[in-house]
């Protein structure tokens, strides 16, 4: 139940942060992962996604215009497109989630070396989890 709770309230966190970005969440969410596992070409963005890709067409179109990623042609092949976060927007994300990040430091100072390892441990497994419930959902 928990788990269900800190999902539910980081869902919650994550809308209120698109809002003040102007930002639909489907969108908040691909620029994260673009941030995180990028540059990466939108067909492999759709797949990780499992959203079309002409809605994630349209995703893309209000991220660049909007100045959140850019799209880098490869110099061999230029019609392969991989797209990047841009990097001096990231301070505006980083600011609305100062306040969960300071509370979350906080809530570290609490735990010794081993405690903080312990719980680093079950995030990379939950996370490893829900990735690949994720993918038997899609399919593969």
């Amino acid at each position: 139940m928990t788990l269900r709770e800190m999902t539910t309230e980081l869902v919650l966190l994550n809308q209120q942060v698109g809002d003040q970005l102007d930002m639909r969440l489907g969108d908040l969410q691909c620029l994260d992962l673009i941030d995180r596992i990028g540059p990466i070409n939108p067909s492999a963005l759709a797949r990780r996604t499992g959203i079309h890709p002409a809605t994630l067409t349209g995703i893309v179109d209000r991220l660049e215009k909007a100045g959140w990623l850019v799209r880098d042609r490869d110099p061999m092949d230029r019609r392969a497109v991989a797209l990047r976060a841009t990097r001096d927007r990231g301070a505006e994300v980083m600011r609305l989630y100062s306040g969960m990040l300071s509370r979350l430091f906080e809530i570290c100072q609490g735990f010794d070396e081993q405690g903080l390892e312990a719980i680093a441990s079950f995030l990379r497994q939950t996370v490893e989890a829900g990735r690949r419930a994720t993918d038997d959902l899609a399919g593969g």
